[in-house]
């Protein structure tokens, strides 16, 4: 009767799992890091501008700050001669202001003087030497305002610069670096311990014999939990016992944020994970999600802490991982946007394989005659892991039917931005 119950699952949508999983999102606390080490991270505040930017009239070019009314009337033929008063190069406060007679020799983002109101392209002049004094001849009108940057112009004083939750990237680290600000608040980044089951499993630089295999999954998801911004710590493998596994497993909540663990969910007999949530305290989200690969899917709550078991198979580890481990990765740092970006696009070839469940498929993206397009990459095995590599997306196959065909519309995950 025992194992009859380890078939009984209760199958979930993919969206009612990720829904259940956020439920109990927590993010964690904050800290205040350098500048320099917070790309990657994410803002735990809004920043907003301390002053106005650029904060002074900026010039758009080389050549030469001038009153636009003086160049009325300007052409070829009758071209408008300003004495040259003063150079300003970037970093130096313009001392004169010019007046209807006059010009600055001014630099790209040099401090416009007063009473100036437009700049004039070096390689729009001429240099006239007159009586000892250097004037440049304009040979066309100049519009107000022409090649120069007001006061304010980007962002103005208490303006949004950054919203809380905001990924910080190069974009992000130059405007925070402009307003001064060399120490940063992020939340801090989630530590995840990654656990393996199966008595198959090898170190990586063991030996290959036969029946074993190098344990891979652990390495993938510390790769994938680096890159949405967590601490992972390879716990190594689990022990083949229940009770000894279940220890294991929930000692590591002392150390870590949540656990991972791959393997272990199915319905076998040596299928440990599935007697670690059948008898444990904590809290099961879900055993079974309608979808291919990684339909045997868990996830649970231990004292408000995640624990995912993911399949075994490198492929349905990795579906699994994106659907549901990165968002909540993402969620405990703050993030806004957690789950990755969906899009439509046309199947570059025919999916024949039918499914009771949405299948997601590993893909390849391309553009062709200015549409994009979406291949499946290699074998559509969950056992597979060259695929992997190969994939920039997860293509959505829709459950029923005949499967799809070449040029139909498909939803796909985009995996790289």
């Amino acid at each position: 009767m025992e194992n009859a119950n380890r078939f009984r699952r209760q199958t979930v949508q993919v969206e009612e799992a990720q829904r259940r999983i956020e439920q109990h999102l927590r993010q964690l606390g904050v800290e205040e890091v350098s500048l320099e080490a917070a790309c990657g991270r994410t803002l735990a505040e809004e920043v907003t501008a301390p002053e106005p930017m650029p904060h002074f009239r900026r010039s758009g070019m080389d050549g030469f700050a001038i009153m636009a009314s003086a160049t009325k009337g300007a052409s070829p033929e009758s071209p408008v001669l300003l004495e040259v008063i003063e150079h300003v190069p970037c970093g130096l406060v313009p001392t004169k202001a010019v007046s209807p007679n006059t010009a600055t020799r001014i630099m790209t983002g040099a401090m416009v003087p007063e009473q100036a109101d437009a700049v004039i392209m070096l390689e729009m002049t001429d240099n006239v030497e007159k009586q000892g004094k250097t004037f440049v001849s304009i040979k066309k009108e100049m519009p107000s305002g022409k090649n120069l940057t007001p006061i304010g112009h980007e962002l103005a004083k208490g303006e949004c610069v950054l919203q809380k939750g905001s990924e910080i990237r190069a974009g992000e680290t130059a405007l925070l670096a402009t307003f001064g600000f060399s120490r940063v608040n992020v939340y801090k980044r989630p530590t995840v311990a990654i656990f393996a089951t199966g008595s198959e499993l090898l170190p990586v630089d063991a030996p290959l014999c036969q029946g074993k295999i190098r344990n891979s999954n652990s390495y993938m998801l510390a790769a994938l939990v680096r890159e949405a911004g967590g601490i992972p710590l390879l716990m190594g493998a689990v022990p083949d016992e229940a009770d000894k596994a279940q220890a294991v497993i929930l000692d590591a909540f002392s150390t870590a944020d949540f656990v991972i663990t791959s393997g272990g969910v199915s319905v076998g007999d040596y299928d440990i994970l599935v007697d670690l949530f059948q008898n444990w305290e904590g809290e099961l989200l879900f055993n079974k999600v309608a979808m291919r690969p990684g339909s045997p899917t868990t996830a649970g709550v231990w004292k408000d802490a995640f624990l995912f078991a993911l399949s075994g198979n490198p492929g349905a580890c990795f579906v699994g991982f994106e659907l549901f481990v990165r968002p909540a990765i993402l969620g405990m740092q703050g993030r806004k946007n957690k789950y990755r970006p969906e899009c439509t696009a046309f199947l570059g070839e025919a999916f024949a394989k039918v499914n009771a469940y949405p299948r997601y498929v590993r893909g390849k993206s391309y553009v062709q005659d200015g549409k994009l397009f979406v291949k499946p990459v290699g074998m559509d095995q969950s056992s597979v892991t060259v695929s992997i590599k190969d994939s920039d997306c997860l293509i959505k196959i829709p459950p029923g039917g005949k499967g799809v065909q070449q040029g139909e519309l498909v939803f796909a995950l985009l995996l790289r931005e």
